[in-house]
């Protein structure tokens, strides 16, 4: 008999992906934004154990609070003079310190790096500006040089923070790694039509979780609508091709360009949104995750 999530994702070209795609559609159904919010939760916490891996040898890993907010830091044997700040995604409403464990510290290990993650408050307890506030709050607390990047949600933020630091004359930040971000973009053209119905992440679960993220216009909601881009620390951004949000990537680092900040877009067409989880076992993914390391690592340096 034919596995109908196999059949399901038949159609795209990288067999990582595909396997991908049908283990995490066994943890996180298609239609999770219609259950409780507990049940969203315990379905990406069960999601993300399955593909977590081991952290790399030789990375001290410590949690701590600052401001007041759970923290994890990841250092490697001989870092980098700047450090890292990782704002996980998970659509501001899931995940925590133990769902991007991996991630950190692989980049941590690869960039030699430290990393610091964050616990921020999540919707629809917390909403707009709770999860702004928490990270900002850490990034005060974090002493030197500072290079931001997060994933999906966790971009928004980082995107966010670097805006906020530019207005307020702070001088620290010098990158920022944006991984399939979600920016705001018009919802009503280009990816977000074209990808409307990707795999794994839809422009209608976009329009859910900004919905109970209730940033509003807020351009630190929505980086996309701040109008003056000068002076923003430059930006890598990776945009996944089969994702609605991929435009958002191409719209700021045009915008960014424009203003005269060095602005990257890795753009990965054989990727979905999340594939930072697909990274040992889909080959595009694995290359992509490589540039993130090198991006992080030259913002660092």
């Amino acid at each position: 008999m034919t596995d109908p999530l196999a059949a399901k994702f038949a159609h795209l070209s990288d067999p990582g992906i595909r396997d991908f795609l049908i283990a995490g559609a066994r943890f996180y159904p298609d239609d999770a934004i219609n259950f409780t919010m507990a049940e969203q939760r315990a379905f990406y916490d069960r999601y993300c154990a399955h593909f977590r891996k081991p952290r790399p040898a030789g990375i001290g890993v410590e949690d701590f609070v600052a401001s007041g907010i759970p923290c994890r830091r990841y250092t490697p044997e001989k870092p980098a003079s700047a450090q890292v700040l990782y704002l996980h995604g998970g659509g501001f409403i899931l995940g925590g310190l133990n769902s991007h464990d991996d991630v950190c510290a692989e980049i941590a290990a690869c960039a030699e790096t430290t990393v610091v993650a964050v616990d921020y408050r999540l919707a629809p307890d917390h909403p707009f500006p709770a999860a702004f506030e928490d990270c900002w709050a850490v990034l005060q607390h974090m002493a030197g040089n500072v290079v931001l990047a997060g994933d999906s949600a966790g971009g928004n933020l980082a995107a966010a923070l670097a805006l906020k630091a530019r207005d307020v004359g702070e001088t620290r930040v010098k990158g920022q790694v944006l991984i399939y971000p979600g920016l705001g973009g018009d919802v009503q053209k280009g990816s977000y039509i074209s990808q409307a119905n990707a795999p794994g992440h839809t422009t209608s679960d976009v329009l859910y979780y900004r919905e109970v993220y209730k940033g509003g216009e807020h351009k630190y909601a929505e980086p996309l609508r701040e109008s003056n881009f000068r002076n923003v620390a430059p930006a890598f951004l990776v945009a996944a091709g089969l994702d609605p949000l991929h435009d958002d990537c191409l719209d700021y680092a045009a915008k960014l360009q424009a203003a005269g900040v060095p602005a990257e877009v890795r753009s990965e067409p054989q990727l979905v949104h999340a594939f930072l989880r697909a990274r040992h076992m889909s080959e595009p993914a694995a290359k992509s995750f490589k540039a993130i390391v090198a991006a992080v690592k030259v913002f660092a340096a």
